[in-house]
């Protein structure tokens, strides 16, 4: 069986998160994508260290396999003619600059779509395209602006961002289901048609249970650490010789939380009978967990716990995160090599498994210009 999107042609002029990280999930499942870059090349290529064996930043590496690199100065005629051609040829568009900016070289969707009324064409930007159109969108600055940090962190410690760049993330998988979803309707009407995304409100439909929470009370929400809002006890909870999280979800589980912890009476106290009356009482309840937890590792308690049918673990690091996917059978990491042999690039797997036209990695991240040249139905011979 072909791969699921086996004959999509795409032209990737995004850069930097968000877009490359949406073409490079395309390209995953079988797409072509040419990666359009300026000669300097896209901007995490110099946000190093680290770097890999071959000295190709891994920022770069993360969001970028399965593509081919071109590079082209859209300020010279012989670069915009390039570029130009293969946004012709292609079925998808990707671009994340600023309003504007497509419109300026004649790269826009209502340019495009007039002469490829079939073409499907994603916009990605930080703020939309009125009233935010001049404001630069990185992910630091929505994190901030658009409320995730004042609700990360301990009540007492300063507003805090995510530890990755989850914004982009987000827009980039919101990007997909748009370029996705638009490819659908293109199949029932013949016509294409563009696809915005941005970061703000990727962020906004991101807050879940926070924003709806502040739509009906009006009050904003504050920051509570690992702590839940609405249940308890669901947080992380100090042991012997660290945290461990403990993710409560429903009366049983808390009673069985508590004859682990050889407390089985807490399960009866009134303070602690129902959710509702855990988070009025968290305090308290915290303070009498923590008093059994601590005597025993993070480790062992995850054990008795998950062995009882109560949601825990420890706080694992980045490698430790990586083991334990790799002992469930989940086949996290997969290195990729270049058909000469000449790379290879460890890269975390694509976390969608279909079982007929599953994601396949073909090519390691490109180097800038490495495919300078190509066109769609013209591959190089790294296939």
């Amino acid at each position: 069986m072909s791969d699921a999107l086996a004959g999509l042609k795409v032209a990737d002029f995004s850069r930097v998160l968000a877009g490359p990280f949406a073409t490079m999930v395309l390209a995953d499942f079988g797409a072509d994508v040419i990666k359009i870059e300026r000669p300097s090349g896209d901007d995490t290529r110099s946000w190093v260290p680290p770097v890999d064996e071959f000295g190709v930043g891994t920022y770069f590496s993360s969001v970028n396999r399965n593509k081919r690199s071109i590079t082209c100065d859209l300020g010279t005629a012989e670069g915009l003619a390039t570029a130009t051609t293969i946004a012709m040829e292609a079925d998808i568009v990707v671009e994340n600059f600023r309003p504007g900016v497509m419109e300026r070289y004649g790269l826009d969707f209502d340019t495009l779509h007039a002469s490829r009324p079939e073409l499907v064409y994603c916009s990605i930007t930080g703020f939309g395209s009125a009233g935010g159109a001049t404001l630069p969108g990185y992910d630091l600055l929505v994190q901030a602006v658009g409320g995730l940090m004042s609700v990360t962190g301990s009540p007492d410690s300063e507003p805090s961002k995510v530890g990755v760049a989850l914004v982009d993330v987000v827009t980039g998988q919101n990007a997909v289901i748009g370029i996705l979803t638009a490819l659908r309707a293109l199949d029932e009407t013949g016509v294409g048609q563009r696809v915005e995304v941005n970061l703000l409100s990727s962020l906004l439909s991101g807050l879940v249970n926070q924003a709806s929470s502040t739509l009906v009370t009006g009050l904003a929400p504050q920051r509570m650490g690992n702590a839940h809002p609405s249940i308890a006890p669901y947080e992380t909870l100090a042991t012997a010789d660290g945290p461990l999280a403990v993710a409560v979800g429903n009366d049983k589980q808390f009673r069985a939380l508590t004859r682990v912890l050889s407390v089985p009476e807490l399960g009866t106290d009134p303070r602690f009978a129902d959710n509702s009356s855990r988070v009025t009482h968290r305090d308290e309840l915290k303070a009498l967990l923590e008093d059994r937890l601590r005597t025993g590792s993070a480790a062992d308690w995850a054990d008795r716990l998950t062995a009882a049918g109560v949601p825990a673990g420890k706080v694992n690091s980045v490698v430790e995160a990586l083991g334990l996917a790799e002992t469930l059978g989940l086949e996290p990491v997969v290195e990729i090599a270049d058909p000469d042999g000449s790379r290879t690039s460890q890269q975390v797997s694509n976390p969608i498994r279909l079982s007929g036209t599953p994601a396949r990695y073909r090519r390691v991240p490109p180097l800038l210009g490495e495919h300078s040249g190509a066109t769609f139905g013209h591959p190089p011979t790294d296939g």
